[in-house]
C-alpha cells in the first residue's frame, strides 16, 4: 500500500489536473459562442449559393455544361477530403469524422476504385497515416481559427487535381454542428457539384431571367467559388463542434477528477486511521509489558 505522503502527493496532482480541466472547460465555453455564431452566419450564404447553382443547373445540359457540375462521366478515381481540428482533448470528435471517412474509403476500395486523400487538420493527418499514408496527396493545417485563405488553398489543390484528370469524384467529410451535445459526421460531394434536393427556388413572379453572360459562363465562375465556400463552411462547423466536444470532455474530466479526489481522500483517511490504531496498540502493549 502507498504511504500517506505518496497519497497526499497524488491527491495534490489530481487537484492540479482538475484546475486545468476546469479552466479548459470555461475557455471552450467562451470560444464556443463565437464559433457557433460564425458557423450559423455562414449557413445562409452556402444555402443561397446552392439555390443559385440549382437554378442555373436546370438550364444547362449537353457538352457545354461545366465539368465541375456534371463530372467527367467516370466514377473510378475518388478524392476524399477529411477536415478535422488541429488539436485534441475533445473526446471522440476527430475520431468520429475520420471513422466515417475510413468507412467510405473502405467501401470504395472494395469496389475497386482508386482513392486519394487530402487531410485538413493535423488530427486527420495523424490518424490517416497509419493505414493510408501512401494515399495522402495533401496535408493542410487549420491553425488557430478557420481562414478563407486555407480554404482557398484546399480548393485550389482539388481543382488542380481535377483539371489534371487525376480525380473524377471529390467528397468532403466534416462534422456538422447541431447542438452543444450533438455533432454529426457528414459527407458532402463537391465534384460533380451536388444539387441539393429541396434547395429554395427563386420566385420570379411570372417573369423570366435572361442571363448575361449565359448560364455556362456563370457556372464556370461560380462553381470553383462554391467549392471554396463549402470547405470554409465545413471548417467553421468543425470549429463549433470541436469547442462543444471539448467543453463536454473537460466537464467530464473535471467530474472524474473530483470523484478520484474523494476516493483517494477516503483511502488516505483509512490508512491514517489504521496507522494511528497500530501505534496506539504498540503503546498499550509496551505499557503492559512494563
Amino acid at each position: 500500500m502507498a504511504s500517506l505522503k505518496e497519497m497526499r502527493n497524488r491527491i495534490g496532482s489530481v487537484k492540479a489536473t482538475q484546475k486545468i480541466t476546469k479552466a479548459m472547460q470555461m475557455v471552450a465555453a467562451a470560444k464556443l459562442r463565437r464559433a457557433q455564431g460564425a458557423a450559423q452566419s455562414a449557413r445562409p450564404y452556402a444555402t443561397r449559393m446552392a439555390a443559385v447553382i440549382a437554378n442555373l443547373a436546370a438550364g444547362v445540359s449537353g457538352d457545354g455544361a461545366p465539368k465541375l457540375l456534371v463530372g467527367t462521366g467516370s466514377t473510378q478515381r475518388h478524392l476524399v477530403v477529411i477536415a478535422t481540428s488541429d488539436r485534441g482533448l475533445a473526446g471522440g470528435f476527430n475520431s468520429s469524422i475520420v471513422r466515417a471517412a475510413r468507412e467510405r474509403i473502405a467501401t470504395l476500395l472494395r469496389e475497386g476504385k482508386d482513392v486519394k486523400i487530402i487531410a485538413v487538420g493535423r488530427k486527420a493527418r495523424d490518424q490517416l497515416r497509419r493505414l493510408h499514408a501512401q494515399r495522402l496527396v495533401g496535408v493542410f493545417e487549420v491553425g488557430g481559427a478557420p481562414s478563407l485563405g486555407v480554404a482557398e488553398q484546399v480548393s485550389g489543390k482539388i481543382r488542380e487535381m481535377f483539371e489534371a484528370g487525376e480525380v473524377d469524384v471529390v467528397t468532403l467529410f466534416f462534422s456538422r454542428f447541431q447542438s452543444v451535445v450533438t455533432q454529426i459526421p457528414t459527407g458532402r460531394q463537391l465534384i460533380p457539384a451536388e444539387i441539393v434536393a429541396g434547395a429554395p427556388t427563386i420566385d420570379l413572379k411570372g417573369s423570366s431571367y435572361e442571363y448575361e453572360p449565359d448560364e455556362e459562363t456563370i457556372l464556370a465562375e461560380l462553381l470553383p467559388r462554391n467549392i471554396t465556400t463549402q470547405i470554409f463552411s465545413a471548417m467553421l462547423e468543425n470549429q463549433a463542434g470541436f469547442f462543444a466536444a471539448q467543453m463536454t470532455a473537460m466537464d467530464n474530466a473535471t467530474r472524474n477528477a473530483g470523484d478520484m479526489i474523494a476516493s483517494l481522500t477516503l483511502q488516505m483517511n483509512r490508512a491514517r486511521q489504521a496507522q494511528i490504531t497500530k501505534e496506539l496498540i504498540e503503546i498499550i502493549s509496551g505499557a503492559e509489558a512494563i
